[in-house]
């Protein structure tokens, strides 16, 4: 069966971009050894990605008209209208994020789920207890404040860490598997 995970780079203290989602800092690590290899792994095994509405609209500033995941069913949680750029197979969605698990796992046709970018859907995931995986490159930078890694309602129980790597300029990959819904951790 498929896995949820969400794949993230954050700052040494936590934070996936600044508070106006400006991603300079990490940027200047594009290129780094090791880091194009994880990413296409990575990618290997992804049949379906979820994102928010403001990870969307960042992608579209960013790069407009241009869509990074051509090819793989991605749907955007969105209150919302956006256009869709030509030829992306993008699905516009709101509501919980367990309505649509079904629709996740038939669209990843027994790959994983990518939950993309913005921590606060990746905690809706984690909340539901249907994410099942987070692997997080720390990059070797100190934020001060921004948005968090994984805003979540409360502490978990112990994750466990299945792999770590160092990769190049000093980034570390991190691979944890989260608990199943309801377990303690014990």
């Amino acid at each position: 069966m498929s896995r949820i995970q969400y794949f993230v780079a954050a700052s040494l203290d936590g934070f996936i971009a600044t508070p106006t989602d400006d991603l300079d800092w990490l940027l200047q690590f594009d290129g780094f050894e090791g880091g194009e290899d994880s990413y296409n792994g990575f990618m290997a095994g992804v049949g379906c990605i979820v994102m928010g509405g403001e990870t969307y609209a960042w992608l579209m500033e960013h790069e407009p008209g241009k869509w990074p995941y051509a090819g793989t069913p991605s749907y955007v949680f969105t209150h919302h209208e956006y256009p869709a750029p030509d030829g992306a197979d993008i699905t516009f969605v709101r509501g919980d994020v367990g309505e649509f698990i079904a629709d996740f796992r038939r669209s990843a046709g027994g790959r994983n789920i990518w939950v993309v970018g913005g921590g606060n859907l990746a905690a809706q995931f984690a909340d539901a207890g249907l994410l099942d995986e987070v692997i997080l490159s720390m990059i070797p930078v100190v934020l001060g404040q921004g948005k968090r890694l994984l805003p979540l309602k409360g502490p978990t129980p112990p994750l466990q860490l299945a792999a770590s790597r160092t990769l190049g300029r000093g980034v570390v990959e991190l691979r944890y598997l989260l608990p199943a819904a309801g377990d303690n951790g014990t």
